[in-house]
């Protein structure tokens, strides 16, 4: 009976390491792909700026 119970804890401990692991993986794609795309975020965004201010001077705003 008592194997049976570490074992029940020890799988809550395996859990854990496996989100965790899960965990590291998805932060480390996050930041390869921040890396990959960084160069372009910053023109996606002026071109986003350009977009809204071309709108709003076709509006007759300032």
């Amino acid at each position: 009976m008592k194997t049976l119970r570490g074992l029940r804890r020890d799988e809550k401990g395996q859990n854990t390491v496996e989100y965790l692991l899960m965990l590291s993986v998805v932060v480390g794609v996050v930041l390869v792909l921040g890396r990959l795309f960084k160069p372009g975020i910053g023109g996606i965004f002026e071109k986003i700026i350009a977009m809204i201010q071309g709108a709003i001077i076709s509006m007759g705003g300032s």
